[in-house]
């Protein structure tokens, strides 16, 4: 045993949360390793004994209650390894060749259920995934009561540990495609995770792609709606949000709590939501490209207001808009970097001085500031954080081609977009499908 307490010092060095404590269990002398920062020790102490506690015991008896809570152990690393995993170890004294490994009682270091903090329900559950994974699981299997909810771990990683769960629905999807995932998954075991660009280089999907092809959600409700449709899920730990794949189009439009609305307001919604992806693309394209290549396209009347809000503005169209969305952008980012408590308002009093300040000093035009606001709002609609990103993105390439060639340039731009998101794929599944089947990847 003396062996065992050297091993653990030195391989534990500079570790004094770590514990190792002897204790008696009905005339079984056992020592008890862990980590006091991950274990509740006196619960789960008390916990074993519950279990093991019978009248007339023998010490065979309690040797075996004891192996039959726990996992038998056999090498040294092994043991180490379960340690930083949270794991209580238990030595018994006389039986140098094995140890127990035993699911502690926790202490609470994650944050409970809560209400979803990035994406709102209007009509629809309340609560949304944390960074356990084990309860993203049980959320998932509160949502889908079926024996057809298969449930796939994996870990990652040598020095930083981490697992993945893989959930997917065994009649609809695909199982060449689950294959594959928990394929490249069990490859890549010896590769550190520590964010979702991590992943996707496991997965063998591009890094470079401006369209996220892991679609990310908070909601149970939505990820469970995508495992019947046939996709795949992931949970990672403490990332508290579940991954999907495959990621399509239709992800920046529709979501599954439409679908607590009646058909015309769903409907009306969903447009929305389009209408407000093609004016985030367009809108800041067409001012430059009215302005300043095609104003022969307006009519007179219109025609003369617009030159009347630029008149004094010493910047061409295209410098003008670029500057804006640029001080927007950096508002944006503002809103989401400041405190919760002072963001809001630091933004939206800043926006509006800026915004007054620099029409007033005849910089940029009327015209301009409205267009703006228009694109924000136009932005938001959208689903998901990296979709609207990525749409933000794209709405400076038609730009430039507006700039250069007028309204002829908004339709090349346009072109160039369709034809990049028409080039994604995952697991071979088209980015422009819209309605996702287990048949896709042999259709093509």
């Amino acid at each position: 045993m003396k062996s065992i307490f050297l091993y653990f010092k030195d391989s534990l060095t500079y570790n004094d949360d770590l514990f190792m404590t002897e204790h008696i269990y009905d005339d079984v002398h056992v020592v008890l390793f862990g980590l006091k920062s991950l274990i509740d020790l006196p619960k789960t102490n008390q916990a074993i004994q519950n279990q093991i506690q019978a009248p007339n015991e023998s010490k065979e008896s309690v040797v075996q209650h004891l192996q039959d809570i726990g996992d038998k152990i056999t090498t040294k690393e092994q043991a180490l390894s379960a340690i930083f995993n949270g794991k209580l170890l238990i030595y018994i004294t006389g039986n140098p060749s094995y140890f127990i490994s035993v699911i502690p009682i926790n202490k609470e270091l994650q944050r409970s259920i809560e209400a979803p903090t990035n994406e709102s329900v209007l009509q629809g559950s309340q609560y949304s995934f944390n960074e356990d994974r084990n309860i993203n699981v049980g959320l998932l299997r509160k949502e889908i009561v079926s024996e057809k909810l298969k449930v796939k771990d994996v870990t990652i990683g040598q020095d930083n540990t981490r697992n993945i769960s893989v959930l997917y629905y065994e009649s609809k999807a695909d199982q060449q495609m689950i294959d594959k995932v928990i394929q490249l998954l069990e490859k890549n075991k010896s590769k550190e995770l520590h964010h979702i660009q991590d992943l996707t280089k496991m997965l063998g999907l591009s890094g470079w792609n401006v369209v996220s092809q892991l679609y990310t959600t908070e909601l149970p409700q939505e990820a469970s709606t995508a495992i019947f449709k046939g996709k795949i899920v992931l949970f990672v730990d403490r990332f508290p949000f579940a991954l999907i794949l495959p990621s399509m189009i239709g992800d920046m439009f529709m979501l599954e709590n439409d679908r607590n609305f009646t058909y015309p307001l769903m409907i009306s919604i969903r447009s929305l939501r389009i209408f407000g992806f093609l004016m985030t693309l367009i809108l800041p394209s067409l001012y430059v490209a009215l302005v300043s290549v095609n104003p022969e396209v307006l009519r007179i009347e219109l025609a003369l207001s617009v030159a009347q809000s630029r008149e004094g503005v010493p910047y061409p169209a295209f410098v003008e808009i670029i500057i804006m969305l640029l001080i927007l952008e950096l508002i944006l980012e503002a809103s989401v970097r400041l405190p919760k408590s002072v963001g809001p308002t630091i933004t939206m009093v800043g926006g509006i001085i800026l915004g007054q300040a620099v029409v007033e000093a005849k910089l940029v035009s009327n015209l301009l500031i409205i267009i703006l606001a228009a694109v924000t709002i136009a932005n938001s609609t959208i689903v998901g954080v990296q979709n609207s990103t990525s749409i933000r993105l794209f709405k400076y390439i038609i730009l430039i081609f507006s700039a250069s060639f007028g309204v002829l340039g908004i339709l090349v731009g346009l072109f160039f977009v369709c034809a990049y998101l028409s080039s994604i794929n995952t697991f071979g599944v088209p980015y422009l499908n819209v309605k996702f089947s287990k048949d896709d990847l042999n259709n093509g």
